[in-house]
């Protein structure tokens, strides 16, 4: 029963990410990537703020507030290149592109968590990275890789390496603390350090004015990504960490459909080919795990 519930957790989090990317790529494009993070962390730490009450015992222990402030730090860092990435490619390519976290998350968590990858794992993990590398090149001309790197591709990339880590740090705080400590104080860290910057550089005026003005948008780009990270820590608290996120990789199926079919965006057909590749490898990794 642990497990079913666990894989009802993961694929409701497949499905608020999928929504959340594409709200979220609208939001960085209109008022920036530092607004449209605070704006996640204050949405998500209002509405689960009433169901962490008994949980705020668990935080008074260095190890875990070191835990929950690390993990916060690192979400602000890796948000950032995500939302960066977003704003300048297209969210068929950057979503695919961010895949690369699951061989990073299963990496740690065969390091730290004792989880065990087999031949078999190993080679799908391989077939992830040939559909990122076709996803990530407008042409498949080598000899100039670098003018044909989509734009936000490296941006995308190093985000990914980052929620590698954070898929990590959120399960191991979830296993530690608890599911709802794992999101809701991380976002307490990372929008009282937005909220700074923002304030040094843009002023709380414009801030409060594009909450205004953008108050739809913001409020269903902060409830679905603070419903896809609960979900995601629910679902690793009893589930194996490779299994949870290789199903949750599913994700840019959701977010490419959405892009192509609103965003009318475009991609070529090796781009086709390689997020197939990378999506539905994702999607059996979690069959054979």
């Amino acid at each position: 029963m642990l497990i079913e519930v666990s894989l009802i957790f993961a694929f409701l989090a497949t499905i608020c990410w999928g929504f959340g990317d594409f709200l979220i790529q609208k939001s960085v494009r209109k008022i920036g990537n530092l607004q449209s993070l605070a704006l996640i962390g204050i949405v998500g730490a209002i509405a689960l703020f009433p169901f962490i009450l008994h949980d705020i015992k668990n935080i008074f222990n260095l190890y875990n507030i070191g835990l929950l402030l690390l993990l916060g730090i690192i979400t602000f860092v890796a948000a950032i290149f995500d939302f960066e990435a977003l704003k300048r490619g297209k969210i068929s390519v950057i979503d695919v592109l961010i895949e690369l976290e699951l061989p990073v998350t299963i990496i740690l968590g065969f390091v730290f968590f004792k989880e065990v990858l087999s031949l078999q794992q190993i080679g799908i993990i391989s077939l992830i990275f040939i559909g990122i590398l076709l996803m990530a090149f407008k042409h498949l001309n080598f000899k100039k890789h670098v003018k044909s790197f989509e734009k936000g591709a490296f941006l995308a990339i190093l985000a990914a390496l980052g929620m590698g880590l954070i898929n990590f740090l959120t399960a191991a705080s979830s296993r530690q603390i608890s599911p709802l400590m794992a999101v809701w104080f991380p976002w307490i860290v990372f929008t009282i350090i937005c909220i700074f910057f923002i304030w040094s550089r843009e002023g709380i005026r414009n801030f409060s004015n594009n909450i205004s003005k953008f108050k739809w948008l913001v409020l269903a780009m902060g409830i679905f990504d603070t419903l896809a990270w609960l979900s995601y820590a629910y679902a690793t608290n009893k589930g194996e960490i490779a299994i949870i996120t290789a199903i949750t990789e599913s994700y840019p199926a959701l977010a490419m459909f959405l892009g192509l079919w609103i965003n009318k965006e475009r991609i070529n057909l090796h781009q086709y080919i390689g997020a197939g590749l990378a999506i539905v490898s994702s999607i059996f990794l979690s069959f054979i795990s």
